[in-house]
């Protein structure tokens, strides 16, 4: 009965120890056949059984709660009314003692629970009213917002999508009073990932939002533009190439009917809203917590660089009059709500970009065999296979007592072989993919290398094997490798040629060791390496990575570092949202602490020795960059005393917003290390030390990301450091403006691609090139110099040293 206690206690008042089962060993007297009364005063009215209660009756405790309804063995079970001396009443279906199945539940206050239950629980499809006329209709689970449903807040807003532990979370449909609208994706109560804002007068903002700001990329229609399609918004933004997309996979919304065109009104707040939906344990949603967690992040909508150098600042009532019934399209990017970059484009112009991009994502997943013969439900069964075969191995390795790792244990025969029939067998469950077999290579390497890395075991199947599954998106590079994502994001699944494998498998035990012995490696952590042959002898390769992008910061610009200039260029037609940029693409440089700097070099060093030893080459340095927003800004975000002032909600009912951080930051902080301070989650980066800071004296030290937290800061993980950004003659003349010249920034980086030995392929594609450009300049050259060129080119023109 405690389950019901906590409701009783929580809605009425009312213990449950004295709706426990009716004990007839305390009776004190019968007055007739179907009466009893207790010792401690209770009585009870009805049908017996034998000495118990069963069948109809009517139970009163001492309190005057009152219970009527079907009994069964001395307990309520079937359809019964209870009620409360504090009011609240419920009736519908109990099952032993429980609210079990479906009922209404009326709390002292008013509130008005419709639906399912389980075991005392709102659990099941249900609808609630609450005491202030907000209403939830939807699915529950465990007492609170799960699944699908809608809210609607008493002043009109309203809200239709998914829901988890409370908060929106999933896809979704905002919608104010006023008439704007946004619909996309949510996390935890925020806006966040990819979507679409529509204003209450037409004009239509697709973008993506973090935390309930925009940041990132997105293109601005004003009110009378030409409406635009959902398709080319994402192949704008560069969603069309297997990138997960909020819009592009929302069977949950249909967008497209969402974007209907609305009377011409004067711009509204509404853009400047973010619903954080901050919960109770009630389930209910304040109006106030809806409305107070509004931020400005449009009131810097419609800024502009005048030929003074100075800014400028138009309402966007203002803007929306001038921009009527025209052609003209915005691309701008955002940094946690501020617009750092604009581009004045026209329709026509954007949609031919469009079509363009159309055509050269079609070529390229044309030229990539890979992807070519695994897409759709083939990629599905490869999907399925690789699961169920990593579960099988680690699942047979782990049991394994821990030891180190012998000489054996990377030889040929260290492997593990395993047919799955898709009817199951023996060793093998039955599935829903095609029958395969399995091989797992060296599996007591990877077990230890995981461990290194305090990967448990089962965290790994279920990062990788879980319902949840893998996201594949095509290669950035020209590789044409199939990559598979975690739905944790922590680990990158990648598809290996024949070759790569050999040079990995020959490599393996000094890279063991080098793992081993220098836990702050930029180099791969890979975690498994595997082979799956499909019907018709085809096999399919794949080694497990760790996603050196795993981190709760939006990844704003990414690049591929190699240190030629041959090739190292991308054109800008192709350029979309998750673009991996290259080397000549570059137009920053980064000054980092003094010491930070040296460890880095130090390491990279140390790793390109590494693999100059194993005769590798093409590797390149994948950097990740996030901005954080300039502080030369935060004056035009709206203040809190701007915000609308909404009556406050009942008492402890619903929560405002006071105190939480919602404005861009006043810059990156670093502060002495404390271990207990930060995030210890195992993960593909968890290994490595806490690394010390010249401007703190030499400490361990940690970075403050406001908005975010306090981040550990190691080798290529959460590293601080100012972005100067160079502007060219040709880019202070185009019609884009970039409005800032420094970022804060928080750098994650790693060495990848260390699978392309310096072979007689590669000497041959050195000669021949060499002979119509520059040696230097090209990739392929021979290992020695390489790294040099390599080591040269980050430390004078990525990370140059302060003068």
């Amino acid at each position: 009965m405690t389950r019901l206690k906590n409701l009783l206690d929580e809605d009425s008042g009312t213990s449950a120890e004295q709706l426990s089962p009716v004990s007839c060993t305390n009776v004190e007297n019968v007055e007739r056949l179907n009466e009893k009364a207790f010792s401690n005063r209770d009585f009870y009215v009805g049908d017996f059984k034998e000495i118990l209660p069963h069948g109809k009756g009517k139970y009163t405790w001492s309190d005057g709660t009152v219970y009527e309804g079907d009994w069964g063995a001395g307990k309520m079970t079937g359809k019964g009314l209870l009620l409360w001396p504090s009011g609240a009443m419920y009736k519908g279906d109990i099952s032993g003692g429980y609210l079990h199945g479906t009922g209404a539940f009326t709390a002292p206050d008013g509130s008005i629970y419709e639906g399912q239950w389980r075991m005392n629980i709102r659990h099941g499809f249900g609808r609630k009213k609450y005491s202030n006329s907000d209403v939830y209709e939807g699915e529950w689970k465990e007492g609170v917002h799960e699944g699908n449903g809608r809210y609607f807040w008493n002043n009109g807003n309203k809200y239709t999508g998914n829901w988890k532990r409370g908060k929106m979370h999933g896809r979704g449909a905002m919608e104010w009073v006023n008439g704007d609208q946004y619909n996309g994706c949510w996390l935890n109560g925020f806006r966040q990932g990819s979507g679409i804002y529509q204003y209450a007068d037409g004009g239509y903002y697709f973008g993506t939002w973090t935390r309930g700001l925009k940041d990132g990329k997105g293109l601005f229609y004003p009110a009378g533009s030409k409406r635009p399609s959902l398709k080319k918004f994402c192949v704008s933004l560069g969603y069309d190439n297997g990138h997960k997309s909020a819009l592009s996979q929302c069977p949950s919304l249909n967008l497209e009917e969402c974007m209907v065109k609305k009377p011409s009104v004067k711009r509204s707040l509404s853009e400047r809203i973010s619903v954080s939906s901050v919960l109770r344990s009630s389930g209910r949603i304040s109006h106030k917590t809806a409305e107070n967690s509004r931020l400005s992040d449009s009131g810097r909508e419609f800024i502009r660089h005048n030929s003074s150098g100075t800014f400028s600042l138009d309402s966007d009532a203002g803007q929306s009059e001038v921009q009527e019934n025209t052609a003209v399209v915005y691309e701008r990017e955002y940094m946690q709500g501020v617009m750092i970059k604009e581009r004045i484009r026209n329709y026509g112009e954007l949609s031919q970009k469009a079509e363009k991009r159309t055509k050269s994502h079609a070529k390229e997943t044309k030229k990539s065999l890979c992807v070519g013969v695994f897409k759709g439900k083939n990629s599905y069964h490869l999907m399925l296979n690789l699961q169920l075969g990593i579960r099988y191995t680690v699942g047979k390795i782990t049991p394994v007592p821990k030891r180190e790792v012998r000489t054996a244990d990377f030889g040929d025969r260290a492997r593990i072989t395993m047919f799955f029939p898709s009817k199951g067998s023996q060793f093998t469950p039955p599935h829903k993919s095609i029958d395969f077999y399995w091989k797992d290579y060296c599996p007591m390497v990877f077990r230890n290398l995981r461990e290194m890395f305090k990967l448990d075991a089962a965290e790994y199947m279920m990062s990788i094997c879980g319902d949840d599954g893998l996201t594949d998106f095509s290669s950035p590079g020209k590789s044409g490798s199939i990559f598979y994502l975690s739905h944790d994001d922590k680990f990158v699944i990648k598809t290996l040629k024949r070759s790569e494998l050999k040079v990995l498998h020959k490599m393996l035990p000094k890279y063991y060791n080098h793992v081993k012995e220098y836990e702050n490696t930029l180099i791969t952590k890979f975690f498994g390496l595997h082979r799956i042959t499909l019907p018709g002898r085809r096999k399919v390769r794949f080694v497990v990575m760790g996603n050196m992008f795993c981190t709760e910061l939006r990844i704003h610009r990414r690049y591929d570092l190699k240190g030629s200039t041959h090739g190292r260029c991308t054109d800008k037609d192709k350029i979309r949202e998750n673009t991996t940029l290259k080397d000549r693409d570059l137009s920053y440089e980064f000054h980092m602490d003094k010491s930070l700097r040296k460890f880095l070099f130090h390491q990279i060093a140390v790793d390109c020795t590494f693999l100059k030893s194993q005769q590798i080459i093409d590797y390149s340095l994948l950097l990740g960059l996030h901005f954080r927003a300039p502080e030369q800004l935060s004056g035009l975000l709206e203040a809190p005393n701007m915000m609308p002032n909404i009556e406050s909600s009942p008492a402890g009912e619903g929560l405002t917003t006071e105190g939480e951080l919602l404005f861009p930051s006043k810059g990156l902080r670093l502060v002495a290390h404390e271990p207990s301070s930060v995030s210890t989650e195992p993960g593909p980066h968890i290994r490595g030390r806490a690394l010390r800071a010249f401007s703190l004296g030499d400490k361990e030290v940690d970075v403050l990301v406001p908005g975010t937290g306090r981040l550990r800061v190691q080798l290529g993980v959460n590293m601080p450091a100012q972005a100067n950004h160079k502007l060219s003659r040709v880019e202070a003349d185009s019609a884009e403006v970039e409005l800032f010249e420094v970022y804060d920034v928080v750098l994650y980086m790693g060495i990848i691609d260390i699978l392309q030995e310096y072979n007689a392929k590669k000497k041959a594609e050195h000669a021949c090139k060499s002979v119509k450009l520059d040696p230097m300049s090209i990739s392929a050259v021979e290992p020695e110099l390489y790294a040099k060129r390599f080591i040269n080119f980050l430390s004078q023109k990525v990370f140059p040293e302060e003068p």
